[in-house]
């Protein structure tokens, strides 16, 4: 990202967004990361497997963590970190699965961090995805 005011990155390394969109953009000294998921740059799901029979299992735990870690990631492209992360905004498919992404999220924040805010959803882009977070970042601009 250069020192411009206002600039949209897509991030290479990282699953394409699923439409035209950015995975990041920068208004002033403020980041804005878009709806992110556990989705790998190969379209495959962390967090989500099926057996030969095809009966699927799904891992709140490491879809949150791989939602984490993916936001982690493209804050660091824009030379911030999730400790800059002012704001939080998730959504479940289940609350049912709330205990286990609250137990992943008390890894990487404290009650030091970001404001969050978490609601259900009735789906998200694709049937294997339980949790997408978006987030807001303060990292001011060099002056």
């Amino acid at each position: 990202m250069s020192s411009s005011s206002t600039q949209a990155q897509v991030v290479g390394g990282k699953a394409t967004p699923r439409g035209k969109f950015p995975h990041i953009k920068r208004a002033g000294d403020f980041l804005f990361v878009s709806g992110t998921s556990s989705r790998r740059p190969d379209n495959t799901i962390a967090g989500a497997s099926a057996d030969a029979m095809g009966t699927t299992s799904l891992d709140i735990r490491e879809q949150t963590r791989a939602v984490i870690e993916n936001m982690r990631d493209i804050l660091q492209s824009a030379d911030a970190d999730l400790s800059d992360v002012v704001e939080i905004s998730a959504f479940l498919v289940n609350m049912n699965d709330f205990g286990g992404y609250n137990e992943v999220y008390g890894e990487f924040f404290d009650v030091d961090g970001p404001t969050r805010t978490t609601v259900a959803v009735h789906q998200l882009p694709h049937p294997h995805l339980l949790i997408e977070i978006k987030a807001v970042a303060y990292k001011p601009l060099p002056r």
